[in-house]
Formats: C-alpha cells, sequence, structure tokens
C-alpha cells in the first residue's frame, strides 16, 4: 500500500512538473549560456555560483543568552527542534552568505539535524556535538565541518570558527563566509551538488501563489515550544510571517531587521529519550503529519521520506541505555510532503522555517485567526 502510493505521489509530481502552476528547482536547469539558475532552497532566480553550490548547514544557539543571532536572516531554510530540557536548538542552511561578518552563535550537533542538513545535500557545521551523533558524523557520506575534534572527528574543521569577547563562553562561536569556506577548501570537500540531487522542494513558478483557498486561516502561528513561545504573524501587506520568540522580535543580529518568512511546514515526528539526562532522538524518517503555512492559510499535510525501505542496509547504529537506532543511507532521503489528496506540494518562492515538533507536544500548536493572541496560549 505505502510503495502504491509514493508511486502516484511521484506520478502527479511529475505531472505537476510539466503544468504552468508549478515547477521544481531542478527544472529549472542552467544552460551553457545561463549564469542563473533556480535555488533550491528559495527556488528564486540565483547566480549559478550561489545556487549549484553546495550549502552549509550551521547550527545555532537559541538560548536567551545567546540571541540575537547573526546571519541568521540570510540562511535559505531554517529548522527548529527541541533538544533536551525543552529548549530549541537552529539549524540555518546557507547557500548566500558571503560578505557576513559572522554567523552564530554556532553551538553543538544533536543526531536528528544532521539528517535533515544530509536531506538537502548541505555540508554539516557545528561546535562540539552528543555522543548519540557520533555514529551518523563519522560516516564517510556525512560531511561534517566539527568545531570540536573529539572522538575521531577531523581536526582540520577547527580553523572554521572563532571566539568573540563579546560574549560569554559558550555563546560566542561563531564564524563567517571566508573562514567557513578556506575550511572547506582544506578539507577538500566536494563544493558541487551530488549528480543524483534534483532538489528538496517544488516551488510554484515565476508569476505564480499558492494561497492554499481553502487552508484553515493563520494569522498567528504558534509551534507549542514552550521554553522560547516562538510564534509567527502574518502580514498581508507583504505576505510573510514575521517571526519572534521570548516575548519580542527576533531579529538578526547582522542587520536589526525581524526575520520573516514565506513558507512555515509544521513536521509532527516521533520522539524519545536517549538516557536520564534528557537526549533526545526526533526520528526523521519514520513519517507523520503536520501543516504548510504561506499567505495566511494552512492546510494538513503528511510526510515520508523518499525510497526509504527499512530493507536497506545497516551502515551504523545509534545505541543508548534506552534506544537502539539503526542508520541506513537511505534515512538521509529527501522528505517529501503531501495534501491530503495524496499531491506533492508546492511551496512558494521565499525562505522556508521548518518546525520539528514532537508528537507528544502536538496539543500546544496553534494556529489562529485571531491576531492578538497571546503566545501563553500554549502554555497548558
Amino acid at each position: 500500500m505505502k510503495m502504491n502510493r509514493k508511486m502516484a505521489a511521484l506520478l502527479a509530481a511529475g505531472m505537476m512538473a510539466i503544468s504552468a502552476l508549478g515547477m521544481s528547482a531542478a527544472a529549472e536547469e542552467t544552460t551553457e549560456k545561463s549564469d542563473t539558475c533556480r535555488s533550491y532552497l528559495t527556488g528564486e532566480e540565483v547566480s549559478t555560483g550561489i545556487g549549484r553550490t553546495r550549502p552549509v548547514a550551521i547550527m545555532l544557539n537559541n538560548i536567551y543568552d545567546a540571541i540575537p543571532q547573526y546571519g541568521i536572516g540570510r540562511a535559505g531554510v531554517v529548522y527548529e527542534a527541541e533538544v533536551e530540557g525543552l529548549i530549541t536548538r537552529l539549524m540555518g542552511i546557507f547557500e548566500d552568505y558571503q560578505g557576513i561578518s559572522r554567523i552564530g552563535s554556532v553551538r553543538s550537533c544533536r543526531p536528528y539535524f544532521i539528517y535533515y542538513a544530509r536531506e538537502f545535500n548541505a555540508m554539516y557545521a557545528h561546535y562540539g556535538q552528543a555522543v548519540y551523533a557520533i555514529p551518523v558524523l563519522l560516516l564517510e557520506s556525512t560531511t561534517n565541518i566539527s568545531g570540536i575534534p573529539e572522538y575521531g572527528l577531523s581536526e582540520l574543521g577547527q580553523s572554521a570558527y572563532y571566539r568573540s569577547d563579546d560574549r560569554p563562553s559558550p555563546h560566542n562561536v561563531f564564524t563567517n563566509y571566508d573562514m567557513m569556506t578556506e575550511t572547506i577548501r582544506t578539507m577538500c570537500y566536494d563544493t558541487a551538488y551530488s549528480e543524483s540531487y534534483t532538489g528538496h522542494y517544488n516551488f510554484a513558478a515565476d508569476g505564480e501563489e499558492v494561497n492554499l483557498e481553502n487552508g484553515q486561516i493563520a494569522k498567528v502561528v504558534l509551534p507549542g515550544y514552550t521554553y522560547n513561545h516562538a510564534r509567527f504573524d502574518y502580514s498581508a501587506e507583504d505576505g510573510l510571517y514575521y517571526r519572534s520568540q521570548y516575548g519580542s522580535a527576533q531579529v538578526d543580529g547582522e542587520t536589526g531587521e525581524q526575520l520573516a518568512y514565506k513558507n512555515i511546514i509544521l513536521q509532527y515526528c516521533e520522539s524519545d529519550a536517549f538516557d536520564d539526562n534528557g537526549y533526545l532522538w526526533t526520528n526523521p524518517w519514520s513519517g507523520g503529519s503536520g501543516y504548510y503555512i504561506t499567505n495566511g492559510r494552512a492546510i494538513k499535510i503528511t510526510w515520508e521520506k523518499e525510497n526509504w525501505s527499512e530493507d536497506d542496509e545497516i551502515v551504523a547504529s545509534i545505541d543508548s541505555v534506552y534506544l537502539s537506532v539503526p542508520v541506513r543511507e537511505c534515512d538521509f532521503n529527501v522528505t517529501r510532503y503531501y495534501d491530503e489528496d495524496g499531491n506533492e506540494i508546492t511551496l512558494n518562492q521565499g525562505k522556508t522555517w521548518v518546525c520539528i515538533i514532537r508528537n507528544a507536544h502536538a496539543d500546544h500548536v496553534i494556529i489562529s485567526d485571531d491576531p492578538t493572541i497571546d503566545s501563553s496560549a500554549i502554555d497548558f
């Protein structure tokens, strides 16, 4: 049954790509005469030097003492997920970050973030790591840039990071474009996308808008993170969702501007505890439900890994006192999102914020038509 559904969805996606209603970023292939292409991250037209160079996924601190983050506004896609203690950590996926003087602060890895980074064929940058991430970081197929070379990780990644003197440790680790790109060169990582990579999202064509006419009104999105009380407020003037947390606007320290996104994806996931210290496993390949939100409306969606099979070869294992998680290369395949009719969704061109939400906390999520709703509404 599952295979039939996936085949039908893939066929529908192919037909959509042929139609004038939508396009895949991959469908806009660069010709020898063109110096622009469609970004795999935003669907927007960008220079080929930016859009066909592998992005870097950078772990970003998100506790109160570490805000504002610097450079985050230049990430085409941002992932947010809970870690221990109900705090959230962010991962920005950057392709267009030339000229940013500092990005960060950079923090440590949790294993599920590696999976999300690899879905975009991205290089993965972090400063430190939970022990449960080591089996995945050490895979030959993981392009890893670690600032703390423990457990056999390469020492060369250290050169990508520096400590500032305007914040206390551990909230003062940063990077920038020059340091990151030089480290990537030193580590001899391939900066071209894999030949098999064709993009993560389907994007609307130029001049087209996805409006979700039958979706519920979504003027405010509260993704249910009780620690930072994150929220997104919709502006009908420019069609963007503006991000706030800790009771005020979330801004990029580099520009002072509030973060704003065209698309929001709420992705509900199975989760469990690795140990009694609060380290979490949030399953990035099991499939589940969620919401797609854009232009002031929201629809229910489902998600699943493309071409995933539990029968694929197990290449590593993440083991703890409570869990043993098998690792397969197909676990890192692209996640596909489908509407209630089984059709792969089309995103509007622009930046996307993905909230990874534990199934156990799904009842904390609020999508509201009331712009005055208080962020404390999730505290129940």
